[in-house]
């Protein structure tokens, strides 16, 4: 393998595409994207064709060596290792000679309400909606004619991983949105396992679930190695040699508990795009179960507190379109808003959220007829509704004693600085941390992922914590900000609003 040959990451969004090089050090060496955007389909069905997925992964490769060229003057050969992350949950079923047997139907659906409450019920464990065993035994319960043809059950992530490797793996964190892991084994929870051949007995499934879903493992673990077939698949041109080290695929919390440093237990992190997640990475098992709240694996299969919202900057991407396209400058307008709005309230939802127990997304605004309505208030909304559900998730585990004292925020809503990031520390009432590096992304998490993989590959047996810690953000520039008496006031006022604001919204919904 060539020694000059970069790490590749490579994360499918739910609007964009993106593929990432680096070095050894973790730096950026090379990026390329590709745009798409989901299809809501009769029934409440969110999906991607599959010819997209394949699509957009080469030209979101074309797009990082075109860029490789322009940097270096060299064409790109070949790949020191690559790994693949992507949204997870979902569910992606294919037959036993690899054919797809349904839509692809992806975190945003929220249609198994029944199957994700009889299976929470059963477990005594949550189970949301997103979860691919919610969206299988919700097919199971409507007779649909593809499950009793089910040879393998993946994500978007493992289908990409299956496509470059022939493996049908999955990273333990992506797994863990599939169903439960046991962290002491790392494995599919077998009593869990249990539970659900006894749900579905007398439905003449001829598959065990254990069967169909895809292998866990934790990260640096063999996920195999891109073959001739998958560097085809990832650069149609013929130029890519085979043979890069793959890290296990994740999914994207867990590249952003990565991108973020926040793998080792009791740190934390906000990842905000298209849709947000705070996630904490526990010490102890919860006393509790939460239908509002995910436990989930970090990409070593500890545990991880979650609370997950659909929407983040979908409504503000709208708006800010609308008002010019000048991120910075809107959202530095927002500085000038009051502390808490104004008055001025917005429900950002353009799809369900079962936090807020909302069925159907309709974006709203709502003012008080003596509200202060300004472009500074509105922004300010803007953003403050950006994090106002995951802030709703993390309310609900105060019986548990849970203690956010410190958050690092990742993602393009970040890039500008000091706002959303000042905004954040209010809404948690606890400092955030933001590096450089936090308008990078999963694909670049994911890379890091890929780098580690090689790493334990040519024999290092540092824990992942310690490869981040001491090699990749040793020395990385950071700004912190703490909360600001006023501002965890304003927040508040506003929650309160935003929580009754919620009756309109579901009745918006029907």
């Amino acid at each position: 393998m060539d020694k000059t040959a970069p790490t590749v990451g490579i994360e499918l969004g739910s609007t964009r595409i993106k593929a990432v090089a680096i070095d050894a050090a973790g730096r950026t060496l090379a990026a390329g994207a590709h745009e798409w955007e989901n299809i809501l389909k009769p029934g409440g069905v969110w999906t991607y064709p599959l010819a997209a997925v394949d699509g957009g992964v080469a030209a979101a490769y074309a797009a990082l060596k075109a860029d490789w060229r322009r940097r270096t003057g060299k064409p790109l050969r070949a790949l020191a290792a690559v790994g693949v992350s992507g949204m997870m949950h979902g569910y992606l079923p294919f037959d036993r000679r690899g054919r797809q047997l349904c839509d692809f139907r992806t975190w945003r659906c929220t249609i198994t309400a029944r199957a994700a409450v009889e299976l929470t019920r059963a477990f005594k464990f949550n189970i949301p909606q997103r979860w691919s065993v919610a969206h299988l035994y919700e097919r199971i319960l409507d007779g649909a004619p593809e499950v009793r043809r089910i040879d393998y059950l993946t994500t978007v992530a493992g289908y990409v991983h299956w496509r470059l490797t022939g493996r049908r793996v999955v990273g333990a964190g992506e797994a863990s949105g599939m169903f439960p892991l046991d962290p002491a084994t790392n494995g599919y929870n077998a009593a869990y396992l249990r539970k659900f051949e006894r749900m579905t007995a007398g439905r003449g499934m001829p598959w065990r679930l254990a069967d169909i879903l895809p292998t866990p493992l934790a990260a640096g673990e063999d996920a195999g190695g891109l073959t001739a077939e998958g560097a085809a698949y990832l650069d149609p041109s013929g130029e890519l040699a085979p043979g890069a080290v793959a890290a296990p695929p994740e999914g994207d919390v867990q590249t952003g508990m990565v991108a973020t440093d926040s793998v080792a237990p009791n740190t934390a992190n906000v990842s905000a795009g298209t849709s947000v997640f705070g996630v904490v990475a526990l010490e102890k098992a919860l006393r509790g179960c939460y239908p509002e709240i995910d436990v989930v694996s970090s990409p070593t299969g500890g545990m991880a507190a979650m609370s997950h919202a659909n929407t983040c900057t979908s409504d503000i991407n709208a708006w800010v379109k609308i008002l010019g396209g000048d991120y910075g400058r809107l959202f530095r307008e927002s500085l000038k808003g009051a502390p808490d709005c104004g008055g001025v309230t917005v429900v950002p939802y353009v799809s369900g959220e079962p936090i807020a127990h909302v069925s159907v997304g309709r974006p709203l605004v709502v003012r008080e007829p003596g509200a202060d309505f300004t472009l500074a208030n509105f922004m300010r909304a803007s953003l403050y509704s950006a994090f106002a559900t995951m802030v709703m998730g993390f309310d609900i585990l105060s019986p548990e004693g849970l203690k956010i004292g410190a958050v690092t925020g990742h993602g393009g809503i970040f890039k500008t600085p000091g706002v959303a990031q000042r905004y954040l520390a209010d809404a948690l009432n606890a400092s955030v941390t933001c590096m450089e590096t936090a308008g990078e992304g999963g694909a670049w998490g994911m890379a890091l992922l890929a780098a580690y993989a090689l790493g334990r590959r040519a024999g290092s047996s540092a824990p992942l914590e310690d490869f981040l810690s001491k090699k990749i953000f040793r020395g990385a520039k950071k700004t912190k900000l703490r909360p600001s008496a006023a501002g965890v006031k304003g927040f508040r006022k506003y929650l309160e609003r935003f929580r009754k604001a919620l009756a309109a919204e579901r009745a918006a919904g029907g």
